[in-house]
């Protein structure tokens, strides 16, 4: 484990009918997300003020540009391996809609859907649990 913290700047985006947009990676981009699905977002770069950080990943991975409107309360992801903390990564996401742009996952994200809220607990099962977590904290679900 290394001694920082990782910074995850996303967004939960809705549409005009009031659906979600989750993505998913490829699986040759290997993280601990991959196979599931989540939110739009990324690491927070050094220098780099959290709105733009959200806008910037949301724009890289969905093609998308997106209004913020309010945050979420932070949370954290703690992942271990062999019983040995490996990541600690906090989250920090803003609840956003579509403000332009075409939906064209990105190159790390092969996957990109629109769902409604009342569909999420059938796909429960397969959004990561920390964008379960998410989807609570925002009040999706």
């Amino acid at each position: 484990m290394s001694d920082w913290i990782t910074v995850a700047a996303g967004a939960v985006v809705r549409d005009e009918q009031g659906k979600v947009l989750l993505v998913k990676h490829v699986p040759a981009y290997q993280s601990r997300w991959a196979g599931k699905w989540i939110c739009p977002g990324g690491r927070l770069q050094m220098g780099e003020e959290i709105r733009s950080a959200v806008v910037r990943e949301v724009r890289e991975e969905t093609g998308l540009d997106v209004e913020l409107t309010r945050p979420v309360e932070p949370y954290e992801g703690l992942f271990y391996e062999d019983g040995k903390l490996v990541e600690h990564v906090v989250y920090i996401t803003f609840l956003a809609h579509v403000a332009g742009g075409v939906l064209k996952p990105g190159s790390d994200v092969g996957e990109a859907a629109w769902v409604k809220p009342a569909k999420l607990p059938a796909i429960w099962s397969e959004l990561h649990r920390d964008t379960q977590r998410l989807m609570l904290l925002a009040g999706v679900v």
